[in-house]
């Protein structure tokens, strides 16, 4: 007899009862493991592993994070270190990835109303808190507090101090808004402001003040948690 010919590894190879498939339609999403849900949008394994020993080797990429939200930041390329990973299932993952980062952002920024740097906080905290690099953000209110904008004004750099009162204001005076909230992320994950942070607050209030614009608040967004620096009481104004 001629050996027998090994195939890939597919989720309907898998006993019944183990198949995310299955699991997820008898008991509920909520019920699968992280390894099962990826092995369902992987599909397929290789010749010596199934898909959700495959599934579980993806999850190695992110182990020193200890968080799901970190296969967010892996490249394709780097999907494409394992074995059984290919081009497509890489563009599948990060599509997937870019999903879930867009189900935590607000649909319609438009009716959102700001009460206090919560509020602020809930609207861009999921968008902010993993990023490696410093990034900053101008919400743009009206005279109700309502949200008509959301500029991105800095992206990748290592300095926002250097960030200018012109970068921050220029699309408010554009549209004629009355308030703005700066806000912007720290990489370590520790929201607590700096010197630097109180610095470049005090330039933007004055230089916003002068266009007739209201700084109501800046906000810094760390891992999870954030800080008003209107709120600090080691801001003096």
């Amino acid at each position: 007899m001629g050996a027998r010919k090994v195939g890939i590894m597919r989720i309907k190879d898998v006993p019944i009862l183990e198949r995310p498939y299955e699991k997820l339609e008898l008991y509920g999403a909520e019920k699968l493991s992280n390894s099962e849900l990826l092995a369902i949008i992987i599909k397929t394994g290789n010749k010596e592993e199934s898909v959700v020993s495959l599934s579980q080797k993806v999850l190695t990429l992110i182990e020193r994070h200890a968080n799901l939200r970190a296969l967010q930041d892996i490249s394709i390329e780097e999907f494409m270190t394992i074995k059984g990973i290919g081009k497509v299932k890489a563009i599948q993952l990060k599509a997937v990835c870019e999903l879930a980062k867009r189900m935590g952002q607000p649909l319609n920024s438009n009716k959102i109303i700001i009460k206090s740097p919560q509020d602020v906080a809930n609207l861009l905290m999921e968008e902010l808190r993993y990023q490696k690099t410093e990034e900053a953000r101008v919400i743009i209110l009206n005279t109700k507090n309502v949200v008509l904008k959301i500029v991105k004004i800095s992206q990748g750099g290592t300095n926002f101090a250097m960030i200018e009162p012109k970068e921050v204001l220029v699309d408010a005076i554009k549209i004629g808004a009355p308030k703005i909230i700066l806000l912007h992320n720290h990489p370590s994950g520790d929201s607590t402001p700096s010197e630097s942070d109180f610095e470049v607050t005090d330039r933007i209030y004055e230089s916003a003040e002068i266009m007739g614009i209201e700084l109501l608040d800046h906000i810094v967004i760390g891992d999870g948690k954030f800080d008003s620096i209107f709120q600090n009481r080691n801001y003096k104004r």
